[in-house]
């Protein structure tokens, strides 16, 4: 009788088409709106923009699905369910903030292209995933905007505190996206692995530009780009090694960020 044990059971395919199983992708999507939520001062409107963002993501997850799949009926029912829920939260949001808009233009471009790569089986792809860390980047700035720091919701539409989260996780982000992929998808390839070097190396040089703290996050993300991929050249499977990494990293680059963001003067 063949194995059954490592074969997906239907309840756990029932739960995929749902929502995301992939702890990194939940990395991406959560890390800079919650960084900017603690260091923007929560409020009941920015945790409502957080449930959003969320909502957000789950949307564009089981789109995407339906996307590659080219319209399979697995995937409609989800979809629906997450956008219904989107604009019974939604609506009342942006009735109250219609400032909220003025970002609609960058994430429906962001959102067509994730659909577009997804349609043509290159999720994985380096646009697809630059496509998902600007979305996640830049949500840091409407977050800041509802923060209890300002007198008034929206009272700048770009707040230099927003800005800076999203522009560290941006840089901080993409170099995780190289790192993993020279662990992974692309082991063995030289050319991503010098691209994933000379990335970290730029984000270690700007850190320091910019402060200690970030200098030192550059640091430690670079260090994990050198060293674990050539420690590990030899094994056969990397997955967990890199998924291991790829947590502890996550978990330095959220605090540091986090903690510079609510210490350094704007």
């Amino acid at each position: 009788m063949a194995d059954q044990t490592n074969r997906p059971t239907r309840r756990t395919l029932k739960l995929r088409d749902w929502i995301s199983t992939e702890p990194g992708a939940w990395v991406i999507v959560l890390m800079p709106a919650l960084t900017a939520f603690i260091a923007g001062g929560p409020s009941w409107n920015s945790v409502w923009l957080v449930v959003l963002w969320c909502l957000c993501y789950c949307v564009q997850f089981c789109a995407a699905r339906f996307a590659k799949s080219r319209g399979r009926a697995r995937y409609r029912a989800p979809m629906l369910t997450y956008a219904a829920l989107l604009a019974i939260l939604g609506v009342p949001f942006l009735l109250k903030f219609p400032e909220i808009l003025w970002w609609a233009p960058l994430f429906a471009v962001l959102f067509a292209g994730s659909l577009i790569c997804s349609y043509n089986r290159a999720e994985h792809s380096i646009i697809a995933n630059l496509c998902a860390v600007l979305a996640s980047s830049a949500m840091a700035i409407p977050v800041t905007c509802l923060g209890s720091h300002l007198s008034r919701p929206f009272q700048e539409m770009l707040p230099a505190r927003g800005v800076e989260i999203a522009c560290a996780y941006a840089l901080v982000l993409f170099a995780s996206v190289l790192y993993v992929k020279t662990m992974i998808r692309e082991r063995g390839n030289s050319r991503y692995l010098a691209a994933s070097w000379a990335w970290h190396a730029l984000i270690t040089a700007v850190g320091f530009c910019f402060s200690l703290i970030y200098g030192i996050l550059g640091v430690i993300l670079l260090a994990r780009a050198i060293i674990v991929p050539l420690a590990t050249r030899n094994l056969k499977q990397t997955v967990k090694v890199a998924g291991i990494s790829e947590c502890v990293s996550s978990l330095i680059s959220f605090s540091l960020i986090t903690y510079a963001a609510m210490t350094l003067p704007m």
